[in-house]
């Protein structure tokens, strides 16, 4: 997969880390029991800690612990027994104490890899620096008053996992792939739901160019973004913006961005500040994080089966290939679809492949085009079996099931009732196929004669006219049957 892009004084290598903040799935915030329900009315979640009112001390919620040392044995990563969280100090509106807690040198989680599904059934390794807690800031609102902005507060508090990458990356795809992997993974944990427009998942991209094989160069990064399709529109633009400054004699700064999604362009936010800058020090409200080997263990024997080992049992399994099973896994919600399926009938769990087909070829353009969710697909597991089971009976054909599952879709019907009410079912019957199979050779007499000189193909001929006379409703392996039994005497 060559990723060199093309500028006027040669070839271009884009180098790029990744910051992820995921929003912990937790009922109540990092160091308060306050609620994070999302899209309540502003300042409503908020108690005596977050609003950092004096006197209030931070407690840790334990069950935010217990998720980011899941996710770290998702990422395949170290745990570490020990960690630390530490005030770091900034000044804004939204954030009440005027310093964040986090955790800088003594995080909870430490390295670990893991692996993205590239085209052509290939496969690379992203290294993950570390995973470290901390809690989230308000939100500013600048929009609401021409002279005022307001300030809500509920998110203040709410616990986020942010994971740094390596410098890995090397595409716009790869950054793609990259993020999808990590969601699809603590989806599967049941630590963050990535919901990316309620801003449950957001990336911060360091990103720079250089020459192949030549040092690094110097690193932007663009801030807050939550869209995958902006993501890749600020790789893009923000790569060959920094070609353009180097081709033309000049120098990147190392600026923090923006992006705006209006004009796909980028702008500088602020230089970027060195971690000193933030004047780090342990926070003295809080204990170091002590985690033994009991814990851990208890943890990583409850964990689920995760999208790489799923993967591969569908392979191993069920026969997919290696494309098929990376598409089903690669969604949660798509591998419980998927596994519902296959348990509703005999039929399914013996046909797999037929299922995986019509969930990747029929249900996924149907999703996309009316923006829906898989687990709130119209139609149901338990439906898409039933047609399935009709398919394999003989009682549809395949095209006959288009029609049908179109049908489910917008009206959300049981197949076999709408089988009934458009009398769609296949005709089987050989007698009856039989009749209308001499109709159609009395009609073409000279095809016949072609046929058997030698013209083979016209069996589709006869097999089109047989559907015709049927309105598709004709069982054309049978129709097959019958055409050369009949012409072949």
């Amino acid at each position: 997969m060559n990723n060199l892009i093309d500028g006027k004084t040669g070839k271009w290598e884009i180098i790029i880390g990744l910051e992820i903040h995921a929003q912990i799935l937790s009922n109540s915030k990092l160091f308060s029991n306050s609620s994070t329900k999302f899209g309540l009315k502003p300042n409503t979640q908020v108690s005596l800690v977050d609003a950092a009112m004096p006197g209030m001390l931070p407690v840790i919620n334990e069950f935010c612990i217990k998720q980011a040392v899941k996710t770290g044995l998702g990422l395949k990563a170290k745990i570490n027994k020990y960690s630390v969280f530490d005030r770091k100090n900034y000044f804004y509106a939204d954030l009440p104490q005027g310093y964040q807690i986090s955790q800088y040198k003594n995080p909870i989680v430490g390295s670990g890899e893991i692996q993205i599904d590239l085209p052509e059934g290939k496969s690379k390794s992203i290294g993950i620096t570390r995973l470290h807690l901390e809690q989230d800031a308000g939100k500013s609102l600048h929009d609401q008053h021409p002279e005022k902005t307001y300030v809500d507060l509920n998110r203040s508090g709410i616990a986020l996992m942010e994971i740094v990458s390596e410098p890995d990356l090397r595409s716009s795809d790869e950054v793609a792939l990259y993020i999808q992997k990590i969601r699809s993974i603590m989806r599967y944990l049941g630590t963050c739901d990535g919901n990316m427009q309620e801003g449950s998942l957001r990336a911060d991209i360091n990103v720079s160019v250089r020459k192949p094989n030549e040092h690094l160069g110097t690193r932007c990064e663009i801030k807050n973004l939550n869209s995958i399709k902006f993501i890749k529109q600020a790789i893009e633009f923000e790569s060959r913006r920094q070609i353009k400054i180097i081709e033309e004699g000049g120098q990147i700064e190392q600026n923090t961005m923006l992006f705006d999604s209006n004009t796909g362009t980028t702008r500088p936010m602020r230089n970027k500040e060195e971690a000193h800058d933030y004047r780090y020090f342990p926070d003295p409200d809080l204990q170091p994080i002590i985690i033994n080997e009991e814990f851990i263990k208890n943890l990583s024997e409850s964990m689920p089966e995760l999208p790489d080992q799923k993967k591969q049992r569908y392979i191993n399994e069920y026969s997919l290939s290696t494309y098929d099973a990376s598409l089903i896994t690669s969604d949660f919600d798509t591998a419980v679809f998927f596994e519902k399926v296959l348990k509703v009938s005999s039929h399914s769990m013996k046909n797999p492949k037929l299922v995986c087909n019509w969930i990747i070829s029929e249900l996924y353009g149907y999703l996309k085009k009316n923006d829906i969710n898989i687990h709130k697909s119209p139609i149901t597991p338990d439906n898409l079996s039933k047609m399935i089971g009709l398919i394999i009976e003989g009682k549809i054909s395949g095209k006959i099931a288009k029609n049908i599952f179109e049908e489910m879709f917008y009206s959300k019907k049981d197949p076999t009732d709408i089988i009934k009410e458009k009398k769609l079912e296949q005709i089987s019957d050989e007698g009856s196929l039989k009749n209308i199979i001499n109709q159609v050779l009395e009609k073409n007499t000279e095809k016949v004669l072609q046929y058997k000189s030698g013209k083979d193909r016209l069996l589709g001929f006869f097999v089109g006219e047989v559907m015709k006379l049927t309105d598709g409703k004709a069982n054309p392996s049978i129709v097959n049957k019958l055409l050369k039994e009949k012409i072949n005497k």
